[in-house]
């Protein structure tokens, strides 16, 4: 018989498959769904964070405006769980075809997520994408990988 915390790990290795799919599939419903409510995001892009699910949402639709065709890979994400918050850090990369038929690998970010057990359901509370950047020049470095 799993513990609770085995299950409690596999409701979130569900969780982010739900999200690779949603990305993949550019289907804003079902990302919205792993998402809590009050949702705050720190994103690569402009402002300094977006609050609440729909302005999530509203990122991730202008996100796929850009492309026909989307992969999200996530490498070496670590969750740790507690019994009523998660945490998972790791490395993502948005890459696809661009609406002008371009192809494009993407770029690594650093990405976090946090999550709070909601009515039984595992949900997205907080979540980061960053990239590193240069000291010297203030600039974002956007060509390393994992």
């Amino acid at each position: 018989m799993p513990t609770q915390r085995e299950v409690d790990e596999a409701a979130l290795a569900q969780q982010v498959d739900k999200i690779i799919e949603g990305i993949q599939a550019k289907d804003i419903e079902a990302l919205k769904r792993c998402y809590a409510t009050d949702v705050v995001s720190f994103d690569v892009e402009p402002p300094l964070q977006h609050v609440g699910v729909d302005a999530k949402m509203r990122n991730w639709a202008k996100v796929f405006t850009f492309f026909t065709e989307v992969t999200y890979e996530l490498r070496d994400l670590t969750l740790t769980v507690g019994d009523e918050v998660a945490f998972g850090h790791g490395f993502g990369r948005l890459r696809g075809t661009l609406q002008n038929g371009t192809t494009t690998s993407g770029m690594w970010v650093r990405v976090t997520f946090c999550y709070r057990k909601i009515d039984s359901t595992w949900l997205i509370t907080h979540d980061q994408a960053s990239v590193p950047f240069d000291v010297s020049t203030g600039r974002g470095v956007a060509d390393l990988e994992p």
